[in-house]
């Protein structure tokens, strides 16, 4: 009991991201008509949505301290976003693949609480503290998952605007400025994590899987973009800047695009050429999830913008993204199964 209270106080803030990747591989897997890998995900996802909720808290409520810690910490601070990302994500997920629009409502709502109480609590926390680290120690690709949280509501209001009518004006209203708030947020913070890897030295160690949620958080945008393209004929508005959103949303395309080749260059950099071990850690859902979701989000562009030509991308994508959710997952079973043969 004491080692299990132990691990519930020692749970990484960005354990949610094992939902969020889940969650856009199946997503994306349902688009591309994988219907049985869409529903097999969908269903493991249910279980880990329902474990990680139950254990955060647990932790909330008997480990309060040590959250609080993690929270007010420039490093590990950021991963609480992926409370917000991954329970919108799920929500995404249930009304692609089971319509269930009443529960993904229930999760929006979840979501947005959380989300207001992150987004001002953490930054009002790292704001006012009086010893705080330098920019090198302080912003990582981490801090980005605030971006994703905030793009993945507003995907999931412009799921659930067309079921409900009464509310759509208000739920695209929504959805929008979430949408050019996220775009904000990422410009500001890709700008210090760019110069944070060009200007501060770069150890092996200090190049976690986590930078990879820089091509995610691009592609989310593009996705939440698209999204709004396709809902452009329910509100007048956003037909009328229809030519905005789709110049916009391509820019962020093109930005996660262009991460991916950097990115695989400085992993490969990191592990054969430094020979940073490779080995199972909870931040490398981190990086499933951006593959996911550009596979997602490059599929919905398509659509949005008329450029059919670009679902080959996804096609191919799709298994790229599937094959390291199994690794990553036989990683995470291995990981376990040697925890608790060490107890």
């Amino acid at each position: 009991m004491r080692a299990l209270s132990r691990r519930v106080a020692e749970l990484h803030p960005g354990s949610f991201a094992l939902v969020m990747a889940t969650g856009i591989v199946s997503i994306a897997a349902s688009l591309l008509g994988m219907r049985l890998v869409s529903r097999v995900l969908l269903w493991a996802n249910a279980l880990f949505f329902a474990a990680l909720w139950i254990l955060t808290l647990i932790r909330l409520a008997a480990h309060f301290p040590r959250l609080a810690s993690d929270l007010t910490d420039h490093a590990r601070g950021p991963g609480f976003f992926t409370v917000v990302a991954g329970t919108c994500v799920f929500g995404s997920q249930l009304v692609v693949l089971l319509e269930a629009f009443g529960t993904a409502l229930i999760l929006l709502a979840l979501g947005a609480l959380v989300w207001l109480v992150l987004i001002y609590g953490f930054l009002t926390a790292v704001m006012v503290r009086e010893s705080k680290p330098d920019l090198g120690a302080g912003i990582h690709g981490g801090w980005l998952i605030a971006v994703v949280a905030t793009q993945s509501l507003a995907v999931l209001a412009s799921f659930l605007a067309p079921r409900y009518p009464a509310w759509a004006q208000g739920l695209l209203f929504a959805a929008l400025c979430l949408y050019l708030l996220g775009g904000l947020l990422y410009l500001v913070l890709i700008t210090l994590i760019l110069y944070r890897l060009a200007f501060f030295p770069l150890t092996p160690a200090g190049l976690p899987p986590v930078y990879w949620v820089a091509m995610g958080a691009a592609a989310i945008t593009t996705l939440a973009g698209a999204r709004l393209m396709l809902d452009a004929d329910q509100w007048p508005f956003l037909a009328g800047i229809l030519p905005f959103l789709k110049g916009f949303t391509l820019l962020f395309w093109a930005a996660a695009t262009w991460w991916i080749p950097l990115l695989t260059i400085l992993g490969v950099w990191r592990h054969l050429a430094r020979r940073f071990p490779l080995r199972y850690e909870t931040p490398y859902w981190s990086l499933v999830f951006p593959l996911g979701m550009y596979t997602a989000s490059t599929f919905v562009l398509a659509k949005g913008e008329g450029l059919a030509f670009l679902t080959v991308i996804s096609r191919y994508f799709i298994w790229v993204a599937f094959a390291a959710w199994l690794l990553t997952f036989a990683g995470m079973i291995a990981s376990l199964a040697k925890g608790l043969r060490n107890r």
